[in-house]
């Protein structure tokens, strides 16, 4: 699409060509494209503004940055707001600050599980532990599960003690998702305290526990 025809899909009632003339937008040098998807922000359909979020992402401009914190933070739709989100973590280090601070000031499950994802392929093992305890203290199971799969990543890294000692406090959890989530972190783990609890967790009453504490042993 040439830029008039794109301008023109903009303005458009039905939202399709709105989709289709932000997507063609991936073809055009920041200076085209940014201003563009900055008149986007606030469309009334969140399929539009999840486009905008993720073209903003392909966009390595500080514009395009400050656009995707004020997504992150005032739109009204989780979904945007994840994958608001996973944009800003490609602007790499610069972004990690900011997306702690959003898993703190928003609760939703979707954006956070989108957080803790982008935080373990960011190579910063003290704010993802730091997210991944906020994440376990608060109330929602999906979340809490993908936290325990987080710091599973963080063994080998500077973070490999805390992390553990996390782990062990979890092996009790009333949850068997959880145990199941934890028994399978155990096993990136050397120490002799992870092979106790793994041995506790073989005798659990939950079948899938057993299976994920025993994954070690039968892959040897």
């Amino acid at each position: 699409m040439d830029i008039h025809e794109i301008e023109t899909a903009l303005n458009n009632s039905d939202f399709q060509y709105r989709l289709k003339a932000i997507s063609a937008l991936k073809d055009y040098e920041p200076e085209v494209a940014v201003p563009l998807l900055i008149g986007k922000l606030h469309d009334p359909e969140f399929l539009v503004r999840s486009f905008v979020a993720r073209e903003l992402g392909k966009q390595l401009t500080a514009e395009s940055f400050a656009a995707l914190l004020e997504i992150v933070k005032f739109d009204n739709t989780p979904n945007v707001r994840a994958e608001a989100a996973n944009s800003l973590s490609l602007f790499g280090s610069v972004a990690i600050s900011h997306l702690v601070q959003a898993f703190y000031q928003d609760d939703h499950w979707l954006l956070r599980r989108s957080i803790l994802a982008a935080l373990t392929d960011m190579e910063c093992p003290s704010e993802l532990f730091e997210v991944c305890l906020q994440a376990l203290a608060g109330e929602d199971a999906t979340v809490q599960e993908s936290a325990v799969d987080a710091i599973a990543t963080l063994a080998g890294s500077s973070q490999h003690e805390p992390a553990l000692s996390e782990l062990l406090k979890l092996v009790d959890s009333e949850s068997s998702r959880i145990r199941t989530r934890v028994a399978y972190a155990l096993n990136r783990f050397n120490e002799p305290k992870a092979q106790t609890a793994l041995a506790q967790l073989r005798q659990d009453s939950d079948r899938q526990v057993v299976g994920a504490a025993l994954e070690n042993l039968l892959s040897h």
